[in-house]
């Protein structure tokens, strides 16, 4: 039986974005099934609203970029700082009605990528339909999900992950254990190997 390995995610976190194409290759590596899900953040929960930021969380914030930026240009990616706090959820949607509806790696990779060189907003509607219908063709359905059950699923999802003890993406979910940041894929990795030499 092929082992599941849940990762959360959040197209604006530029420590997901980064650990993305490490964690997709882990289905052909180590043979797992991965279960994309999001948790997508609340960025004033914990590094305080724009308005009111103190000096310490800037300092986390520019570090971060900086950080992620180097990871990005390893990779050859584009990592442009965002120009403004954006809330992802309905990003985060359109990743559940891709899912459903077979379009998930091309919705997954061109929203990473497109956000991160300012080619797309995730909190902007039209986009996102946009996106979906250049996709798929299915932008009217999107928009049609978005407005209807999307949000009460979306919160669902979030309560389960923050049940489950997640505060952060990328999260990978191995067997109930909880590895946050793509600096512990290594750990992922080691216990994937050793439960398969186990057979469990």
């Amino acid at each position: 039986m092929t082992r599941r390995l849940i990762v959360y995610t959040d197209y604006k976190s530029p420590y997901a974005f980064v650990a993305n194409a490490a964690i997709a290759a882990l289905e052909e590596s180590h043979g797992v099934t991965l279960d994309w899900r999001p948790y997508t953040l609340r960025i004033a929960e914990f590094l305080d609203p724009v308005a009111s930021r103190s000096a310490h969380n800037w300092r986390k914030v520019r570090y971060a970029y900086r950080d992620a930026r180097r990871f990005a240009n390893q990779q050859g990616l584009v990592l442009k700082g965002p120009v403004r706090i954006f809330d992802a959820w309905l990003a985060s949607a359109g990743m559940l009605f891709a899912q459903a509806n077979g379009f998930f790696p091309a919705y997954h990779q061109t929203v990473f990528t497109r956000f991160w060189a300012h080619q797309l907003d995730l909190d902007v509607l039209d986009e996102l339909v946009a996106l979906v219908d250049e996709i798929a063709g299915l932008g009217a359905a999107f928009r049609a999900y978005a407005e209807g059950p999307a949000a009460e699923e979306h919160e669902a999802l979030r309560l389960e992950a923050e049940g489950l003890g997640v505060f952060g993406v990328p999260t990978l979910v191995l067997d109930g254990e909880l590895y946050w940041g793509g600096d512990r894929l290594s750990l992922v990795k080691e216990q994937l190997l050793a439960r398969g030499r186990a057979g469990g």
